[in-house]
C-alpha cells in the first residue's frame, strides 16, 4: 500500500490523468470542474507536455480530435453545457475513432441551471452525446479513489478500443476532498497505434484520421464495424457493485454520490427490521444488465431507483427487469441532494405495500 494524500476530487482527476500518461489537455473554465484545468494549467508545462485553454469548448474538442489522432494520450473535461457544446466534436471522435479521455462533473440544468451537483446528463451520456449512431463506455465512480482509478482505467479502455471513453462525476465528487493512493496499476496488453496520422515513418502511405463517409454503402459498413466494437465493449468491460442484496427484500439502484447516501439509507432501514440491499452501476453504458439477472429472484418488494435528477437512469432499470418485479424511483433534482432519511421513507412505503 502507498501512501494516502489528502486531496481534492477535481485535482485528484488531474493527477491521475497525469500519471496515466496524458500528454496533452485542452479545455475551457466551468464551474464545478475548473480545477481540473487549473491543475493541469499548473503541471503539465512543467513535465514539458501540452496544456491550452481554447477559447471554447468547441474549439477544445476539435484540438482533442486532432491531437488524439496523432495518437498521443489526450484529455478534455467540462461540466454539462458544455459537454453539450463538445456534442458534435465528440460525434468526429467517434466516427473517426479517436481514443480520448472525456471527463464530466455534473451540475443541475437544463440551460444554465446552477452549480449544485446533479445526474441530470445520464441520458445524454449514455443515449445522445452526439448525433449519429455510436455510443462511448461511460463509467461513474462513487468516491474519489474510484474516480482516480477510473481516469486510469479510461485512457486504456480509450487506447484498447479506439473510442473516446466519459468519466462522469457529480459536482459534489469534484469539489469534495478524501484522502486517495496513487497505486501502480495492472496493464493492458494495448494494441500498436499503427493507424495514427503521425508522420509518413517506414509506411508508404500516410494514415487519414476521417469520420466522412460520402458513400452510403461505405457509411454503413463503418457503422457495422464500429457495433461490432460495441459489443465487444458490452460484453468486457460492465462494472457495477452488489452491496448487501444476498437476501435482500428491497434493492436500491443508485450510482455515483447518490449511491453513497443509499448505503447510509440502507443502515438506517437494518435498525428498523428492514433487509435492503444496492445495485451500483459503474460503468453506466455498458449498463449492467447482468446485476439485475443476479438479484431479481430475491427480492420481495423489487428496485427503487435513486436519482439526482428527474429519473433518467430508471428506464434502463426497467428494462433490465422486463417487468419481473416492480421498479419504483425516488429524486432530487435542481442540484438539491437526497437525504438517507427521505430514501428511508420511500423504502417504508414499497415495504410495506402502500
Amino acid at each position: 500500500m502507498g501512501e494516502k494524500v489528502l486531496i481534492k476530487g477535481n485535482e485528484a482527476i488531474g493527477e491521475a490523468a497525469l500519471r496515466a500518461g496524458c500528454q496533452c489537455f485542452f479545455g475551457y473554465p466551468i464551474t464545478p470542474q475548473t480545477e481540473v484545468a487549473a491543475y493541469m494549467a499548473k503541471k503539465m508545462p512543467k513535465m514539458g507536455r501540452v496544456f491550452l485553454q481554447a477559447e471554447s469548448e468547441v474549439a477544445a474538442i476539435n484540438m482533442v480530435y486532432g491531437a488524439g489522432g496523432t495518437g498521443v494520450r489526450v484529455m478534455t473535461s467540462s461540466s454539462s453545457p458544455g459537454i453539450s457544446l463538445k456534442a458534435e466534436g465528440i460525434s468526429y471522435c467517434a466516427g473517426a475513432e479517436i481514443p480520448c479521455v472525456i471527463v464530466n462533473i455534473v451540475r443541475g440544468g437544463p440551460g444554465l441551471g446552477g452549480i449544485q451537483p446533479a445526474q441530470s446528463d445520464y441520458y445524454q451520456a449514455t443515449k445522445a452525446l452526439g448525433h449519429g449512431d455510436f455510443f462511448v463506455p461511460v463509467l461513474a465512480p462513487s468516491s474519489i479513489q474510484e474516480m482516480v482509478d477510473c481516469i486510469g482505467d479510461a485512457f486504456d479502455m480509450a487506447d484498447e478500443y479506439r473510442t473516446p471513453v466519459m468519466v462522469m462525476g457529480d459536482g459534489m465528487l469534484g469539489q469534495m476532498m478524501e484522502p486517495v493512493e496513487f497505486h501502480d496499476r495492472e496493464q493492458r496488453e494495448l494494441p500498436a497505434k499503427d493507424w495514427a496520422a503521425d508522420g509518413l515513418g517506414d509506411r508508404t502511405e500516410h494514415n487519414v484520421i476521417n469520420s466522412l463517409f460520402l458513400q452510403a454503402d461505405k457509411l454503413e459498413q463503418h457503422n457495422l464495424k464500429l457495433f461490432r466494437k460495441y459489443d465487444v465493449i458490452k460484453e468486457k468491460e460492465v462494472r457495477y457493485e452488489l452491496f448487501n442484496c444476498e437476501d435482500a427484500d428491497l434493492i436500491l439502484v443508485a450510482y455515483g454520490t447518490t449511491a453513497r447516501i443509499c448505503k447510509n439509507a440502507i443502515k438506517l432501514a437494518e435498525a428498523e427490521g428492514l433487509k435492503v440491499g444496492l445495485v451500483r452501476p459503474i460503468s453506466l453504458w455498458p449498463f449492467p444488465v447482468e446485476a439485475f439477472e443476479k438479484t431479481i429472484d430475491s427480492t420481495k418488494h423489487g428496485f427503487l431507483t435513486v436519482e439526482m435528477s428527474m429519473g433518467q437512469m430508471v428506464d434502463d432499470v426497467r428494462m433490465a427487469v422486463l417487468g419481473r418485479q416492480p421498479v419504483e424511483f425516488y429524486g432530487r433534482t435542481g442540484g438539491m441532494i437526497p437525504t438517507p432519511e427521505e430514501i428511508l421513507g420511500k423504502i417504508k412505503e414499497m415495504a410495506g405495500g402502500k
